[in-house]
């Protein structure tokens, strides 16, 4: 006969999840938010103060949103309202702010807790502004999108935005062990195994305890896993990230910033994270691209080729063997010489583009296909430089309105040491063909 943790309580108590069974009763419970919770965090005084106001709890799954305010509602004595924005709609709405004005007539204040409030569109959002500012509800809304973003400014303005954290790996050691006190049971697991069982969770305090839950209803009596016998029992879970959204953008950024910073061995790891998420390996490959443009550019310009040819190659042998390809170009950006002169020259020109308008090019380097332009002036004094001393006019090719301009300033590291050389020389010359300057020297 198989003992589980269900032989051992009550049909009532395990119709519930263990994660619902030992939500925190106590703001004192609460593990991993002590910024909010402890003795001066943000949330404790608050209502010590007395004066409870809407807050927004932005945070990943799993770390105590829905419970932070639940304890809120209960500490501040308001009626503890809940709805999820994905099952709500407008007549939802009305029906709800309706009953909290019935409440507040027989003088019960109504705390209205929003899950996922990002779902809801900006005219939905902007419906809870008139019940916010006459104190019909004390809103609290729950996201895992950065508010910034997801929720209008109207919203945000009435609201105080709390960030709960990723719980860290002692938190989720301590929900552990409240669970084997609370259930009375030990883990069938060894220290390596336990230690896996807090890395699968990945931050989140629900998962972790599902997770013990799915270990003690495989377990056998005497079983005992290690760590490769915890991995073939359970499957792995996801990563909490998502592709169009806050853990997408984070990621990526992170990636840029790590190849900009020079830094191969965070680089990797964040192409990995994202990899492992199940990124289009393309999207990765068209970032290295422009990573190599915009962080690198002539400072290396080997840099761009090993970008395309790495997009080529994974295009060409998939996943997983063309990863290798994306991981070889990621290095190579990575230890290569930096420089954003390509990049700041680019938005130089395109400033001065914008703000010149249609000014005509200099008529010399104009063509003058016929008599009309010809008599106009066009091509007029064009000296063609393959024909000068040095191979090298010096002539001015800017709009004559504007005058010369300098976008391009390369630095002194990479190639772009040799570039700053030319440029030099060329800049000699131009002198002398001006009758300014001194002798260059090739």
């Amino acid at each position: 006969m198989i003992v589980s943790l269900f032989d051992q309580i009550s049909e009532e108590t395990t119709s519930r999840p263990l994660a619902d069974r030992l939500r925190p009763k106590t703001l004192g419970e609460i593990v991993g938010q002590e910024h909010l919770t402890g003795p001066d965090g943000a949330v404790t005084r608050m209502l010590a103060s007395g004066s409870l106001g809407s807050l927004i709890l932005w945070g990943p799954p799993g770390t105590g949103k829905t419970t932070l305010a639940r304890l809120i509602a209960a500490e501040a004595d308001q009626h503890f309202e809940q709805i999820s924005a994905i099952f709500s709609g407008v007549a939802e709405l009305r029906k709800v702010f309706d009953a909290a004005r019935a409440r507040r007539r027989d003088g019960v204040m109504t705390l209205l807790f929003v899950d996922e409030i990002h779902r809801f569109n900006r005219a939905q959002q902007d419906s809870f502004l008139p019940v916010m500012e006459d104190g019909t509800i004390t809103l609290i809304g729950a996201t895992t999108e950065n508010p910034s973003f997801e929720l209008n400014a109207a919203l945000l303005s009435r609201a105080r935005v709390l960030t709960l954290k990723r719980l860290e790996d002692d938190a989720l050691a301590a929900l552990l062990d409240r669970a084997e006190r609370e259930t009375g049971q030990t883990l069938p697991v060894d220290d390596e195994a336990r230690a896996l069982l807090v890395g699968m969770a990945d931050g989140d305090g629900r998962a972790i305890l599902t997770l013990a839950e799915e270990v003690w209803r495989v377990a056998r009596p005497g079983d005992s896993f290690d760590a490769d016998g915890l991995r073939a029992v359970l499957q792995r879970r996801a990563p909490v990230y998502d592709k169009s959204q806050d853990g997408h953008y984070n990621l990526i950024s992170a990636l840029h910033k790590a190849v900009r910073g020079s830094d191969p061995d965070a680089a990797l790891y964040y192409l990995a994270r994202m990899l492992d998420a199940g990124e289009d390996p393309l999207y990765l490959g068209r970032r290295l691209v422009r990573m190599a443009s915009e962080d690198i550019g002539l400072a290396d310009p080997q840099a761009l080729t090993i970008a395309l040819a790495a997009k080529d190659a994974f295009d060409y042998l998939g996943s997983p063997e063309g990863e290798l390809a994306l991981a070889e170009a990621c290095v190579y950006l990575a230890t290569a010489p930096k420089s954003n002169a390509l990049y700041t020259a680019m938005k130089g020109a395109m400033r001065a583009a914008r703000e010149h308008g249609s000014l005509l090019p200099p008529k010399h380097i104009l063509n003058a296909p016929t008599k009309l332009m010809g008599a106009e002036g066009y091509g007029e004094g064009y000296q063609y430089d393959h024909d000068q001393p040095d191979a090298f006019s010096g002539q001015d090719y800017f709009p004559p309105e504007m005058g010369r301009r300098r976008f391009y300033e390369p630095v002194e590291r990479g190639f772009e040491r040799e570039i700053a050389r030319r440029l030099d020389y060329w800049a000699r010359l131009r002198a002398d063909r001006a009758g300014q300057g001194s002798d260059g020297d090739g």
